[in-house]
């Protein structure tokens, strides 16, 4: 019963590591999961040493009271080749989809990103970073996320005056206003 439930943790643990996609606080992730500075810390442990197995293609980064969720050093090659190859085509379905969101929401930051798409953005919102499609800033609300939002190249780019000019914003804006109110009602 214990097994199973230190199972669930680090399941857990990896879903809020993978959808945060960031260096995450400790204390941010004890408060999230709701345990004590010990259990966090045998927990983030725990979950190290499963992913330091040969099999598994993820590893963590824990500095400075931070966790981050990376792909492992030997995928370095593959993983800049594979960027390389995306950064020079078209835009893919996803890298639109992403645009798109943050194009009519920003500034929104990954996790609200994330969970509008349902899988994580992490490779697609750099993608995006690199073409110079969107900037990012420091959240005002937590110093340790960022907020992304259109870049001034790809209002030029779409042949906009400003972001108000996108087709139905003024529409997409009422309706996003009319989901919150009911939402805080």
């Amino acid at each position: 019963m214990e097994e199973d439930k230190n199972k669930e943790k680090l399941s857990s643990l990896e879903a809020l590591l993978f959808i945060y996609g960031e260096p995450i606080a400790e204390t941010k992730i004890q408060k999230t999961l709701g345990l004590k500075k010990a259990e966090t810390e045998a927990l983030i442990a725990a979950f190290k040493e499963e992913l330091a197995r040969p099999d598994r293609g993820l590893t963590l980064v824990v500095t400075s009271g931070k966790v981050q969720l990376v792909t492992k050093v030997q995928f370095n090659t593959l993983l800049e080749s594979f960027a390389k190859e995306e950064l020079g085509g078209e835009l893919t379905p996803a890298s639109l989809e992403t645009l798109s969101i943050i194009a009519y929401l920003g500034p929104v930051n990954r996790a609200k990103i994330d969970y509008l798409r349902g899988v994580n953005s992490a490779f697609t919102v750099r993608n995006l970073l690199l073409r110079g499609l969107i900037e990012r800033e420091t959240n005002p609300d937590d110093s340790h996320s960022y907020l992304y939002a259109p870049s001034v190249e790809l209002i030029r780019h779409l042949g906009l005056s400003n972001r108000e000019s996108l087709p139905d914003y003024q529409k997409f804006q009422s309706l996003l206003k009319i989901g919150e109110e009911h939402n805080a009602g």
